[in-house]
């Protein structure tokens, strides 16, 4: 079979990348009860004081639905207090509480310490060049990048899409009222 594709899978090597140096973190974090989500919020708030949701999203990469479940979370462990803005009622100011600030502080040298073992292994130098890269992939700021015109897609029409839960369903997948996942009861 032949390969059709021309290049490697980036995001997918960002993503192996990631999980290889996650791993070595997460134990840290697992003793101190903190998710990776959290830690993210936890050392970004740390390092700007105060920050929007709209800013934390953007600087943890957390999908806004999910900040506000975790935020929440946080606010209820005591890490996290919100106030509204003077100036905008709509807007939020997070900030972490002193419980928070003692557990970054706790965390913070053996995440440094992790750092350390990280670059030992690896050699400072790729860790530098890996830093140095991806700074410039950041700072590059490409023009628009044009999406690729996609062919014309059939529509699915309201007989084809009852016709698919028609069929999932009699092959189980899907309850209906012939194929439940509680069978009827009889009343009488």
């Amino acid at each position: 079979m032949s390969q059709p594709f021309t290049h490697r899978n980036l995001p997918q090597l960002l993503l192996r990348a990631r999980e290889e140096l996650l791993r070595h973190f997460r134990p840290i974090l697992t003793h101190y009860g903190v998710t990776e989500q959290q830690w993210r919020i936890l050392r970004v708030i740390s390092e700007h004081g105060q920050l929007e949701p709209r800013e934390i999203c953007e600087l943890c990469q957390i999908l806004s639905p999910s900040l506000s479940g975790v935020l929440a979370r946080m606010q209820d462990l005591g890490w996290v207090t919100r106030t509204r803005m003077d100036e905008d009622q709509r807007r939020q100011l997070v900030r972490l509480t002193s419980q928070a600030e003692q557990l970054v502080s706790t965390i913070a040298p053996l995440i440094a310490k992790q750092y350390r073992h990280i670059e030992q292994a690896y050699g400072q130098q790729l860790i530098a060049d890996t830093y140095a890269t991806l700074d410039r992939f950041f700072a590059a700021q490409p023009t628009a990048i044009p999406a690729v015109a996609l062919p014309p897609q059939a529509k699915p029409t309201a007989k084809r899409a009852g016709k698919a839960l028609k069929t999932a369903a009699t092959r189980g997948r899907v309850p209906n009222s012939s194929n439940s996942l509680h069978p009827p009861t009889n009343h009488s």
